[in-house]
C-alpha cells in the first residue's frame, strides 16, 4: 500500500489473505511456493509441453519441473492410456 519493498513473511501473509478473502479451502497452509505448483500442475494438465513449463519456470532440469506437477501421476495422461484412446477411436469403438 505503501509502495515500499515487502519482506518474504509479506509476501507469505499477502498470498494467505488473498486466498481467505477469495474462499479458497486450506488458505492457512498455502504459500508463495504453492502458486509455483499451482502454475505447473495446470499448465500440463491444458497440455502445455514440459519443455516449455520448464522453460517458464526457469529451471535447468525437466525433473525438477515435473515434481512440481502435482498430478503427474494421473493415469489419464499417461501416455499408454492417450495411445489407447486413439486407437480406440480410429477402429470406431
Amino acid at each position: 500500500a505503501t509502495g515500499a519493498r515487502i519482506d518474504r513473511h509479506a509476501v507469505f501473509r499477502l498470498v494467505r489473505r488473498l486466498a481467505r478473502d477469495a474462499g479458497i479451502a486450506g488458505w492457512a497452509r498455502l504459500s508463495p511456493h504453492s502458486l509455483r505448483h499451482a502454475f505447473a500442475t495446470t499448465a500440463r494438465a491444458e497440455g502445455v509441453p514440459l519443455e516449455d513449463v520448464q522453460d517458464a519456470m526457469g529451471h535447468a532440469d525437466p525433473r525438477t519441473t515435473r515434481r512440481y506437477d502435482r498430478d503427474r501421476h494421473n493415469l489419464d495422461r499417461d501416455p499408454a492410456y492417450t495411445i489407447a484412446a486413439a486407437r480406440v477411436r480410429r477402429s470406431g469403438g
